[in-house]
């Protein structure tokens, strides 16, 4: 999709939205829990001082993410 990127790579302070989870089995059924859906407004708040984990604004929840799990959600800005 053009114009898409990784939850990861989106910077602080922004927003993204969801457009598909890349992950399998486990991982996958845990970020669709969290709400990653597709369609999903995502707010990326805050990077730890070694950047990673991330903190997200989900659906008014705050949700740490490694870079393993956010890198697997694609988005678009």
């Amino acid at each position: 999709m053009k114009g898409s990127i990784t939850l990861d790579t989106v910077p602080s302070n922004t927003f993204a939205l969801i457009t598909s989870i890349n992950a399998d089995g486990p991982t996958r059924r845990r970020l669709l829990d969290l709400g990653l859906v597709p369609g999903t407004r995502v707010e990326v708040l805050q990077r730890s001082p070694m950047g990673d984990p991330v903190a997200y604004n989900i659906r008014g929840a705050v949700i740490a993410l490694r870079k393993e799990e956010s890198s697997q959600v694609q988005t678009s800005r």
